[in-house]
């Protein structure tokens, strides 16, 4: 029997009615990532610089040398490098220049030549660095060296203007950045050329991911290529060649690797009172009860005024009410859950802010019936 056209419009729309509801229910398969996005090569890092320096240029928004005298100093350090004597015992007044510190992240193959981004912060009192230019200023890495020379005109992301004791200001002014205002004066050495081996550092201690990581790169480079030393460290074996060592680093750094399902972990911001929870943290059956506790202190002030020609003196006193409420909370039972769903749920039952999560979830913690850790930031 040969359907007709409307049936078999009909049997389209069912179809596609099922296969866009299979997706709801369908289990997608686990994310991958690489390797490239979970371990780093050891030795293979940048490296942080900084530098002390002055900003000119400015329009009179520079430090005050009565409150930062080491501006004046710095300037009088660099006038005689460059053949200008300054007075004993002048008086410097300088509004247009800024003490300032520099930094910048040091790129790994870095090579002398090649520009950095910079960051100008001041160190005084300088109420705005807009419109100032950095005056060459090296900067040292850790052991001391000098490994590039910043210079150049700063771009801060704001404005500000004051009058009459009355003040308006867009985003911070005391600080400002310049691109490619740094230039790169020496290298730094690598350990990737030397030795028949390299180490792969996770992001993260996971013996499950140090084991997938070794177990990808043995299964495109052979048996034996690489292996786990432990939760955090892979031990590979590399060809001798710089040649051969970057194509054989290009090619393992882009394997794909199963993602490994991260620990439980529930994270507070004490200062904006955040709460993130990541999907494997799950709870256990408990009953809660939560109730808050605030305590209101007003004070009012009395002025006794003495009655006319008692030559008694006006006493001014204050009168304090100190009021306390408890808001009592109601227990609350709170299912199992195994999903991020379910905890949310069960955790928006209680009609707690942010802050008192933090009190409850604590509490559950220590009751047993919370699977996860608790971390503070």
């Amino acid at each position: 029997m040969t359907p007709t056209p409307d049936r078999l419009v009909r049997w389209v729309i069912s179809l596609a009615f099922v296969a866009a509801s299979s997706a709801l229910w369908w289990p997608h398969p686990a994310a991958a990532a690489r390797i490239k996005e979970v371990a780093s090569v050891q030795g293979v890092r940048s490296n942080p610089l900084v530098g002390y320096g002055l900003v000119v240029g400015l329009d009179g928004t520079g430090d005050q040398t009565t409150q930062a005298p080491f501006t004046a100093q710095s300037l009088n350090a660099m006038l005689q490098q460059m053949g200008v004597t300054v007075p004993a015992g002048t008086a410097m007044q300088l509004r247009n220049v800024a003490a300032v510190m520099v930094t910048a992240q040091l790129p790994p193959f870095a090579q002398p030549g090649q520009p950095l981004d910079i960051n100008v912060s001041s160190v005084g009192n300088a109420k705005s660095l807009r419109g100032g230019t950095l005056i060459a200023t090296p900067l040292k890495g850790a052991d001391g060296q000098i490994y590039a020379l910043a210079q150049g005109n700063l771009i801060v992301g704001g404005a500000g203007a004051s009058a009459g004791g009355s003040k308006v200001q867009i985003n911070h002014l005391a600080a400002g950045r310049i691109p490619d205002g740094a230039t790169v004066e020496r290298s730094v050495p690598t350990p990737l050329l030397h030795g028949e081996t390299i180490q792969l550092d996770l992001n993260a201690a996971d013996f499950h991911t140090a084991r997938n990581v070794a177990a990808a790169i043995n299964s495109a480079k052979g048996p034996g290529t690489a292996a786990a030393l432990d939760g955090r460290t892979v031990r590979v074996r590399v060809p001798v060649g710089s040649d051969d060592r970057v194509g054989f680093l290009a090619d393992i750094e882009n394997l794909p690797l199963e993602r490994a399902k991260p620990a439980a972990r529930i994270v507070f911001n004490a200062r904006t009172g955040s709460v993130v929870i990541n999907d494997a943290v799950t709870i256990g059956a408990c009953a809660v009860a939560h109730g808050s506790l605030s305590v209101t202190i007003s004070s009012t002030p009395v002025i006794s005024q003495p009655g006319p020609l008692s030559q008694g003196q006006t006493v001014v006193s204050e009168k304090t009410d100190i009021a306390v409420t408890q808001q009592g909370g109601a227990l609350i039972q709170m299912p199992a859950g195994t999903r991020l769903t379910d905890v949310v749920k069960a955790l928006n039952a209680l009609g707690a802010t942010p802050m008192d999560l933090l009190a409850i979830l604590q509490a559950m913690k220590t009751a047993g019936a919370l699977n996860a850790e608790l971390e503070v930031i």
